[in-house]
Formats: structure tokens, sequence, C-alpha cells
């Protein structure tokens, strides 16, 4: 790498508002050689979109990590700041030290490099759809591998999010270990 070129990492999070399962941060730096197309938003994308962009991103990309908060750090600390430390976490995990971080959100992670927050940055800045991808896919494999050792809540289906199947199995079985107990839904449950 010659002295010009600004490594700049992508910095987003998935799974601030399920009321299940940890909470993924990605952080992302892109080659400038090998542009990547048809990153957006991981929340405008299809699966199969994710999932072939995430393979992309992990060919092409100069450095990448994904990391995660667990649900006791995020009942412990709460949801932002369990965010922010899954985000620290993937920008200390990168292989190559980035100078600059674009973090999605209007809030920042604690880094050793310059931070700059973009909100909705995942939508219009392409190093940050990247991480958001990433974050995603990464997420969401994980709430599928814990639906068969927590079954019966449909976690595979909604990745623990409050949808209507999600909160009928949270009343009829009661929380599992992975359920945030700080969140309302469930925290009414356990009183």
């Amino acid at each position: 790498m010659n002295g010009e070129v600004s490594l700049v990492a992508g910095v987003d999070e998935a799974g601030r508002g399920p009321l299940a399962g940890p909470v993924a941060a990605a952080a992302v730096i892109l080659d400038p050689e090998r542009p990547i197309l048809g990153l957006a938003d991981s929340k405008r994308l299809t699966p199969d979109q994710r999932e072939s962009l995430d393979q992309e991103i992990r060919n092409q990309a100069l450095a990448f990590a994904v990391e995660f908060a667990t649900v006791e750090e995020i009942d412990r600390i709460n949801i932002l700041q369990a965010s922010l430390l899954a985000m620290q976490r993937a920008v200390e995990n990168l292989s190559i030290t980035p100078q600059r971080a674009l973090v999605d959100g209007n809030r920042p992670p604690r880094l050793a490099c310059a931070v700059e927050t973009v909100v909705k940055g995942d939508a219009t800045v392409a190093v940050i759809s990247a991480a958001s991808i990433l974050a995603k896919v990464a997420r969401d494999r994980e709430m599928l591998m814990l639906d068969s050792k927590f079954p019966g809540y449909g976690f595979a289906r909604h990745k623990g999010y409050p949808t209507r199947a999600h909160l009928t199995a949270l009343r009829e079985l009661g929380p599992c270990a992975l359920h945030r107990r700080s969140f309302r839904p469930v925290r009414e449950l356990l009183r």
C-alpha cells in the first residue's frame, strides 16, 4: 500500500431491535481497485442478495471482521452500549488498522482511529453498506444455529424480532437463555 491510499473502515451493527440473541457488528475496508456492485442497506436486500454480497465482500475486501456483544452484555450495559462495544471489537479485530472509520448512525464507538458518524450511512455509503450486510448475515446465521438449541421459539424464522409468532411463543414457553431480560416484553413476563 502506498501512502496515498486512505484506509477507511465502514462499521455497522445488526440486531438492536430483537428481543433475543446477541447484537452483531462488522467493520470492512473495501479495496478501491475491486468495487462491489449492488451494495445497499442490508434491510433493503433479499436474503439471497445478502448471502451473495456477503461472500463477495469477504472475497474482495482488504479486511473485514465481525464481532458480537452477548445477551448478558446487552442486559448489563444496555443495547446501545453493547452495539458500540461490538463495533469497537470489530474494528479492533481488522487485520489492517484503518486510518478512519465511518460508522452508521449518530453515536460513535470508542476507536483508536478518527471516527465519523453517518446517519443512514448503510443506505448511502458503500463501505458502511458492506458492513451492514456482513453484520446482518452473521447475526441471521447465529440465530439459525441457536434455533436448534432453543426449539419452539421460531428463531430461524424471525431471528428474535418481536413478531406476533415470537411473542406468542414467549408467552407460552417463557423466556429462554437467549432472551434479553432488559427488554420490556421479556421483563414483563419475568415479573
